[in-house]
């Protein structure tokens, strides 16, 4: 039997996502490194290198103080674990906002030098001549509204939108602004779920909600967050794993280990040899 030629693996694109507008629910997550993205890569459709990067792994406190270079190394990261699923790059605060050409510099820069598949932008009708201008020029685009929390100074902290239904039109018209740019998802974050299924209903691309239930196209979570590794997560979050509890028991046992001179075990010692 002749050996069979190994096939490449067809990586899911931008348009693909569109295309499940209504359809198989997209799966998405966040990922910043090779490893989690390697182990993610063959189970979810959508990996987004989220700016959350610089809480989750860097400490800070809001996602504001993230750089486009930080972006880029954990974009470049994410791209060497993945080999199917839709990798999209988040753009920082300050690297879109000031103007359409401004973004598009930007953007270039981020797909260039990672290959993603596409970036994600915070914004809704006031972003969308910048949505429009960069999806004319090639550069898919995954827009975000709702909470967005780049704007998290101006909102006065990561709150909950469309809590009253006053609130509804104008979250509504943002989504509608943004697909009708031409954004070929957007993510839906922390609202009510009637606001989300009536958003999901008026648009004609998928919704993908964090925090705003299952009545949109599909769901993303920080993969951190469920799996436990943080020691306080949203309280939307499933938790599927309790990894840093089993990471904690780990460490200690290793740590035990040193103390006891117990480590390392049989085996894993060298002797001279004469």
């Amino acid at each position: 039997m002749s050996a069979q030629p190994n096939v490449p693996v067809k990586r899911v694109t931008a348009p693909e996502i569109r295309s499940r507008k209504g359809g198989e629910p997209i799966v998405a997550l966040t990922s910043y490194t090779v490893q989690s993205a390697a182990i993610a890569d063959p189970l979810v459709d959508l990996l987004l290198v989220g700016d959350s990067v610089g809480m989750v792994v860097h400490g800070l406190e809001s996602t504001v103080p993230v750089t486009l270079d930080l972006m880029i190394a954990h974009g470049k990261a994410v791209m060497r674990g993945a080999s199917r699923a839709l990798v999209v790059v988040d753009m920082p605060f300050g690297s879109y906002e000031e103007s359409p050409a401004v973004a598009f510099r930007n953007a270039t820069r981020i797909m260039k030098e990672t290959g993603c598949g596409a970036i994600k932008l915070e914004g809704g009708a006031h972003m969308a001549e910048t949505i429009r201008g960069l999806v004319e020029r090639g550069i898919p685009v995954m827009a975000h509204v709702g909470l967005t929390p780049q704007s998290v100074n101006t909102l006065g902290g990561f709150k909950a939108q469309g809590r009253t239904r006053a609130e509804w039109a104008a979250l509504e018209a943002d989504a509608r602004a943004v697909a009708e740019a031409g954004a070929f998802c957007v993510v839906l974050e922390a609202m009510a779920e009637q606001l989300a299924r009536r958003i999901t209903a008026a648009v004609s691309i998928p919704t993908i909600g964090i925090g705003a239930s299952s009545a949109c196209d599909g769901q993303i979570l920080v993969m951190e967050d469920m799996l436990g590794i943080p020691a306080r997560v949203p309280k939307f979050v499933k938790t599927y794993a309790r990894i840093g509890d089993v990471m904690r028991d780990a460490i200690a046992a290793y740590a035990s280990d040193v103390r006891q001179r117990t480590f390392p075990g049989p085996g894993n010692t060298y002797t001279v040899r004469d």
